[in-house]
């Protein structure tokens, strides 16, 4: 399963949201490659469980994985319990998980970390929950995030868009490796391999897509309601058979004409940063 396929099953479950499922394309792509340990693991901001359950698909050559997810909003919960992928699924944040020490064999966040205020406890409450020689496995936007974006469709760059763009995604850091190294390391966790993904071509086409849908939701509410907050007010957080369900899924699949998400520049530059650690 390469990034367009994923692609693909991400329309199919969430067809009114092109721009991050080219995102999650690209990233999801980088986690298979990279693969994930076999054993018992933590899906750490789990959400509605689609991501996981796509990505799962693309290992599943990988046998002898089970999840446990977690989720701080209920109704988002409430969606990854009918999945049929976790084992079990805690509404609870990052910093306070009702299970026991040393429980887990890895722990997996797609974009998570980057929403958390204080960081910290949630790092120290993962360090608990892994055995000794278990994996902390990370996505998030790295240090170079701003640099690899192009601007408002009409207009210059400014501070003003990029807070725009951080409140709009609620972005609370953008570290680098380095940075991630240190927190790790306070938490008896060493970095053994990391991987840079979404090129500034592919982080332009993301904003794009994203400037031209949630983007222009988000201004048309005022810059004040969160984007997931939006989408169900609208019913945008389902699956659907009916013509506008059918056209959205449609309009995604003609977003990404052009824009090959396994497609790879050799830029330099990436806005993404996937983070393996061991625990000590």
């Amino acid at each position: 399963m390469r990034a367009k396929q994923i692609y693909a099953d991400l329309v199919a479950s969430s067809p009114y949201q092109p721009a991050t499922n080219y995102w999650r394309a690209v990233e999801l792509d980088a986690v298979r490659q990279h693969g994930l340990p076999e054993g018992r693991g933590l899906d750490l901001g789990c959400g509605d469980g689609k991501l996981t359950q796509v990505l799962e698909q693309g290992l599943s050559s990988e046998a002898g994985r089970s999840w446990v997810g977690i989720d701080p909003d209920p109704e988002e919960a409430s969606l990854a319990e009918r999945v049929g992928l976790y084992e079990a699924v805690h509404v609870c944040g990052g910093d306070s998980i009702p299970e026991k020490d040393g429980s887990f064999d890895y722990v997996f966040s797609n974009s998570v970390l980057e929403h958390i205020p204080r960081i910290e406890p949630v790092v120290a409450e993962v360090a608990r929950l892994v055995r000794s020689s278990g994996r902390f496995i990370f996505t998030v936007p790295a240090s170079s995030f701003h640099e690899c974006l192009g601007g408002p469709i009409m207009g210059r760059m400014s501070e003003e868009y990029l807070r725009e763009v951080d409140r709009r995604c609620a972005h609370e850091r953008y570290w680098s490796l380095v940075q991630w190294k240190e927190c790790l390391d306070r938490h008896g966790f060493d970095v053994v391999a990391h991987v840079e993904y979404l090129d500034s071509r592919q982080t332009r086409r993301w904003e794009v897509l994203s400037n031209m849908t949630g983007g222009l939701l988000y201004r048309l509410h005022g810059g004040r309601a969160r984007p997931i907050e939006i989408q169900r007010s609208l019913r945008m957080r389902r699956a659907g058979t009916g013509i506008i369900d059918r056209l959205a899924a449609h309009l995604s699949h003609v977003a990404l004409l052009g824009a090959d998400p396994s497609a790879q520049t050799g830029d330099a530059k990436h806005a993404c940063l996937l983070v393996d650690a061991i625990r000590r």
